[in-house]
């Protein structure tokens, strides 16, 4: 692979030069701002504070993506959101669900398998096979949220993040589809309700480590 290979795959993109995405690349603030927000109430949860880290991290890759469009920024765009997704995944499994050490290793890894299974599927409808790797997590969240029903505000909080980040998927999708309606595309507004919806999560977990009182963890 040639890791320096620049390539055009945005609505607002027009060329290859590095500011040919402003508005996508400005908008990775909501992710540097959410992740600013929750530094000082992620004091003392481990996990949480991991969390704001590569929530930062995801501003800053997804910013790389939108300005240099090449492969390397592109593995530095994807690698935080994964990164994201495993971490909270795990703390879920082992504070929200109550598994053990290597269980809660052992459950997050199964999301694997699932993801492989969910982009199958998604490759076979029309307009989900766009962004069929992110589908997997709304399904996932609303997954959990059945079992943890007898946890309101976990569950609640799972149903809102899924809500958000449903809408959030769908306007990533529709971005070159809506190229001659709208030029400047509807990518910036993944950006704007991702950094909500990753900010919000943040908080679910912070907001069950506290009334848990499950701290340090």
């Amino acid at each position: 692979m040639n890791w320096t290979e620049q390539f055009d795959g945005y609505c607002e993109r027009t060329d290859l030069t590095y500011w040919s995405e402003p508005i996508n690349a400005v908008t990775n603030l909501a992710f540097i701002i959410a992740a600013l927000l929750f530094w000082r109430p992620s004091a003392g949860i481990p996990l949480a504070r991991a969390l704001t880290v590569i929530l930062f991290l995801i501003g800053l890759g997804s910013y790389l993506f939108h300005t240099h469009a090449t492969a390397w920024a592109a593995l530095a765009d994807v690698l935080p959101i994964a990164a994201f997704i495993l971490v909270y995944l795990f703390a879920v499994n082992r504070d929200v669900v109550g598994l053990n050490g290597w269980f809660a290793f052992s459950a997050t890894c199964l999301f694997v398998p699932y993801a492989v299974a969910v982009v199958w599927v998604t490759s076979q409808l029309p307009f989900f096979n766009i962004s069929g790797f992110y589908w997997t997590v709304p399904l996932l969240l609303c997954i959990y949220a059945v079992p943890l029903r007898h946890k309101p505000g976990i569950a609640r909080g799972f149903l809102t993040g899924a809500a958000i980040l449903s809408l959030s998927i769908t306007l990533r999708s529709v971005d070159e589809i809506l190229c001659d309606t709208l030029p400047l595309g509807t990518h910036f507004l993944w950006h704007i309700l991702n950094g909500v919806m990753l900010g919000w999560m943040i908080h679910v977990y912070i907001r069950h480590m506290l009334a848990s009182g499950a701290m340090r963890r």
